[in-house]
């Protein structure tokens, strides 16, 4: 066991659990920082100018780093030892989120958020392999089972803690002090998981597709760059250009995955009908709700005129509806498997038109969207975890790492296409309207995609 964690027996509950704690605090962090510039970047983008260029890629830049190198994360996590990784991840994000709170100009936050953004994604993977390995199977699904709820209060409280500090304008920090707060979090973190993360050495002979990984960069960087380009300074030649470059490389990408001795999503998988249609629902419906949150803000803030703090507690209704349908939905997917999804894509799709009857055809005041806000926010907690966990349904074990690792990467990039989009058509054509039925549009595909999937789940323990 000398290349693995140290086994289940070897380590006593009350470890175990701390263990987890500090695997769930690394998580909550990064979630914040995923979620804060939803209601930061109209501040950000303000004080520091770049206009709707920057609002796109302070969210994009971030997901589109961690979609990319997430599967890359996690193969180098199982090559040097989950917990060496682990602790660069996170003292990497700490110092990348400082980079954030003193940056001057947009570019710099961009790369910054990019940083933050790649650190994450060595971060993040390595917790699920660490209580994989410390965990015995029959309490897997406890320890699992707490990332749903947390994760949903911590998606609460982002946006909320985020508004709260711009408005509070700690020591004439503004929205810096959001990204600074991490030299306290993230620090705490590291001291923590120096004590408590159990040693591994990790195995040298695993290999990292390293040229896959570059073509899976390239292809997604071109194709935002000329997504976000392109409707704010028009169809020049860069913006065609970079989009191309960007299919061309995919192409290559996929063409990559096939010959290499390792790669980063097993070919066989793509013969797997549900498993092909889970990961083509799950790219559209996770871009549709990141740019339907998004939408969501900048409408509250551009249109409405509610502050930070204001709209982050607008948007609370979306996150408690997200914690109590994870909770129901992880007692009913046993039972109901991709009913469930179809029940959550329905809510979705019921609260987006809600949303978008109200801004279409009244005056809405923050008060009358609670319920559609709500509403939505049901359907995206019954979808979020029940989507990975049905499409791995008949996922053989063999492939199942390189199936949740696909699923992971693709939610993250699909944030990324996303929020970018979607905020294309909210700056660039009709507004919210526009962009609200895009997403309804979107949600309504993603429906048909869901009669490919398995019928049933995959267990929890596997």
């Amino acid at each position: 066991m000398s290349a693995l964690l140290a086994p289940a027996a070897s380590l006593s509950t009350r470890r175990r659990w701390a263990v987890l704690a500090v695997i769930l605090f690394a998580e909550i962090i990064d979630l914040l920082d995923s979620t804060i510039t939803n209601i930061a970047a109209p501040t950000i983008a303000a004080d520091l100018g770049g206009g709707a260029s920057l609002v796109q890629w302070l969210g994009a830049a971030y997901t589109l780093a961690m979609g990319v190198l997430l599967v890359v994360g996690g193969r180098l996590g199982d090559k040097f030892g989950r917990r060496n990784l682990f602790l660069i991840g996170i003292i990497g994000f700490t110092l990348a989120s400082v980079a954030c709170g003193l940056a001057g100009e947009p570019a710099t936050i961009i790369v910054c958020r990019v940083l933050q953004g790649a650190f994450g994604a060595l971060l993040i993977p390595q917790g699920f392999g660490i209580l994989g390995a410390i965990f015995p199977r029959e309490e897997l699904g406890k320890a699992f089972g707490a990332f749903a709820p947390i994760l949903g209060l911590s998606a609460v409280c982002g946006p909320i803690l985020a508004g709260f500090l711009i408005d509070a304008d700690l020591f004439g920090l503004g929205w810096r002090a959001m990204f600074l707060i991490n030299i306290v979090l993230g620090g705490l973190a590291t001291v923590l998981a120096v004590r408590l993360l159990p040693h591994d050495s990790g195995d040298r002979s695993v290999t990292v597709d390293g040229l896959g990984s570059g073509l899976l960069a390239a292809a997604m960087l071109g194709f935002l760059y000329g997504l976000i380009d392109g409707p704010a300074n028009g169809w020049t030649v860069l913006p065609i250009l970079t989009i191309s470059t960007g299919i061309a490389c995919f192409l290559m990408f996929c063409l990559r995955q096939r010959s290499a001795r390792s790669p980063l999503l097993e070919p066989s998988l793509f013969r797997n009908r549900g498993f092909t249609g889970g990961l083509l629902l799950g790219l559209g419906y996770f871009a549709a709700t990141a740019g339907l949150l998004f939408t969501l803000s900048l409408y509250l803030q551009d249109v409405l005129h509610r502050s930070p703090t204001q709209a982050a507690l607008n948007l609370a209704p979306i996150a408690v509806g997200i914690i109590v349908a994870s909770i129901a939905a992880h007692q009913l997917l046993d039972r109901l498997g991709r009913t469930l999804v179809g029940i959550g894509l329905l809510l979705t799709l019921l609260g987006t038109l809600s949303l978008l009857a109200l801004v279409a055809a009244t005056d809405p005041t923050p008060w009358t969207l609670i319920a559609p806000v709500f509403l939505t926010g049901l359907g995206l907690g019954a979808c979020f975890g029940s989507i990975y966990r049905v499409t791995l349904g008949d996922i053989a074990p063999a492939e199942a790492g390189s199936a949740s690792g696909s699923l992971s990467a693709v939610q993250q990039l699909a944030n990324s296409i996303g929020a970018a989009a979607v905020t294309t058509v909210y700056f660039h054509t009709g507004g919210t309207t526009t962009a609200l039925a895009v997403i309804a549009g979107t949600v309504v595909v993603c429906g048909g995609l869901a009669r490919l999937l398995p019928r049933h789940a995959q267990p929890e323990s596997h």
